[in-house]
């Protein structure tokens, strides 16, 4: 049975005011060899939209028509967890992740285009891009070449979204999520919980996360094929909004770990799961696969500019590709 505030959290989500992510607005050791995918024509993008979006959206296809005027060719696959937009965004807040990233895993499987090409390359915004991590730690068939993510929250967000003052639905739902974080229910339907990391409450977080705790290899049982799935990247890019408000801390977006009292930040190499190579960030960083980037201003505020730029530099054909 779902709990009483189960009807009107549904209905919230069809307001965009309070959502914690923006949907995208339309424009005008053992080292594990890189993916060697010798090809003249750009490999097939997967884009993974953020909370609040949807697969549809206006936006989102702007993306894809600017990744096929950079890079001519360029197949673009917008990831969706249901054919109908409408559930689709819903599915972004409602919902369980491992379940929907395993549909995802199989709907690009059996892609008729998808499933044929040697790889294809990888997008996320803000959540897509710790799902679309989950994707090659997971299933990674077909396999990712390049990843790029922008404002994810790798390291898990350790606030819910602040509500205006006079925004009760907002309120009432914050209040719901943060007195029921760790239950079964809010890990298991709610989206956003299911990446919420509090560093003061390491416990509570290791025992009860639904997705990121297993993702990020944190458990004392380490699965290994996480981690040499990540070490096969060509590239993984991670992209950090200057001004990130929207998302706390912004530092999750490069894996850093924030102390929620006094605000240090510790870097991703000064912690365990980079030294320990947990899902190997140590290892693509040393062979110089790992890169830390900085888009300015807020949260999923892009130029045409720099997502040029981006693609250019990350996704276009390249005769050899792997990292020797």
């Amino acid at each position: 049975m779902y709990p009483r505030n189960f009807l009107w959290l549904t209905a919230a989500t069809c307001s965009a005011s309070w959502l914690p992510q923006h949907p995208l607005s339309p424009f005008n050791s053992h080292r594990t060899p890189a993916l060697e995918v010798p090809t003249a024509a750009p490999l097939p993008l997967l884009v993974w939209h953020g909370l609040g979006d949807n697969y549809k959206a206006d936006g989102l296809r702007s993306i894809g028509d600017l990744a096929d005027a950079t890079n001519p060719g360029t197949f673009t696959y917008f990831i969706r967890v249901d054919d109908d937009a409408s559930a689709d965004r819903t599915a972004t807040f409602l919902g369980n992740v491992s379940e929907q990233i395993l549909k995802v895993c199989d709907d690009i499987a059996a892609h008729p285009i998808l499933s044929l090409s040697p790889a294809v390359n990888g997008l996320g915004f803000s959540q897509g891009g710790q799902f679309l991590r989950a994707y090659i730690e997971r299933c990674n068939k077909p396999p990712v070449s390049t990843l790029v993510t922008f404002g994810s929250q790798h390291n898990g967000i350790s606030e819910f979204q602040k509500c205006s003052q006079n925004d009760w639905l907002c309120q009432s739902w914050e209040s719901f999520l943060k007195s029921n974080t760790w239950t079964t229910f809010a890990q298991s339907r709610l989206v956003p919980a299911q990446y919420y990391r509090d560093p003061e409450d390491i416990e509570s977080y290791l025992k009860n996360s639904n997705f990121l705790a297993d993702i990020n290899n944190e458990r004392q049982k380490k699965n290994d094929t996480y981690r040499q799935n990540m070490k096969k990247l060509r590239r993984f890019a991670m992209y950090m909004f200057s001004e990130d408000v929207t998302v706390v801390p912004k530092e999750t977006a490069y894996f850093s770990e924030v102390n929620t009292t006094s605000n240090e930040v510790t870097k991703l190499q000064d912690r365990q799961i980079y030294k320990e190579d947990w899902i190997g960030l140590r290892s693509l960083d040393e062979a110089k696969r790992l890169d830390f980037r900085v888009a300015e201003g807020g949260h999923m505020q892009l130029s045409k500019e720099l997502l040029i730029e981006t693609f250019k530099e990350y996704f276009a054909p390249n005769l050899d590709s792997s990292f020797k």
